[in-house]
């Protein structure tokens, strides 16, 4: 499990493609986390998906991204240089400051609009359909890893601000217009709704 705060902002190193039927991709990342305590097996958060540390090398570490992960999320666009959110997995008694994220990306979201508001930037983001109807105002998504709080939802569309030192310290203050970011919607919203789902067809049924 995660929390949606990022603890570094890392980039892409290297890449290297698979070539099998499997057609998954290795991606290194530099990082400033002291890399003698991430193991081989660890869980870290990359701009959203949860993904398994393979390798490790000074101020860089390697992820594998399966061909189902490349498919589901922005991580098949990447390229060297690409920026990168990072966050590693909540361990028993870390404060949890943002919300319960698990680094599973529910789909991927566009950036529609962005703004000037007071000293922040107001995001308008376009949700997958199937999505739409997990996001309320005031409840949380996380987009790239990063936790966030719906203003206002209308539509498919809802909006977020994003504060400058989350525009610093992310990947977010490099988006613009029409890039896509990974999407995971709020736990508690998806078992909200399927409950919800059950109880109207056990009335139907009933």
């Amino acid at each position: 499990m995660f929390t949606g705060i990022i603890t570094d902002f890392g980039r892409v190193h290297r890449l290297r493609r698979g070539t099998g039927p499997e057609g998954g991709c290795e991606l290194t990342i530099a990082t400033a986390y002291p890399v003698d305590e991430i193991v081989p097996g660890a869980s870290i958060a990359c701009s959203g998906p949860c993904l398994t540390v393979i390798a490790i090398e000074p101020g860089v570490f390697t992820v594998e991204a399966s061909a189902e992960t490349l498919a589901r999320t922005t991580l098949g666009e990447w390229t060297e240089g690409t920026p990168v959110n990072l966050e590693r997995a909540l361990r028993l008694g870390d404060e949890l400051g943002g919300h319960l994220v698990s680094g599973h990306v529910d789909g991927v979201a566009q950036l529609v609009e962005r703004r000037p508001e007071g000293d922040s930037i107001r995001f308008t983001i376009e949700a997958p359909a199937e999505l739409a109807r997990y996001i309320a105002p005031k409840g949380s998504v996380a987009l790239d890893g990063v936790s966030l709080t719906v203003n206002e939802v209308e539509g498919g569309r809802f909006g977020v601000n994003i504060i400058p030192y989350t525009l610093a310290h992310t990947s977010l203050g490099e988006a613009t217009p029409g890039q896509r970011l990974n999407l995971e919607i709020d736990t508690i919203a998806r078992y909200v709704a399927r409950l919800l789902d059950v109880s109207g067809a056990e009335r139907t049924n009933g």
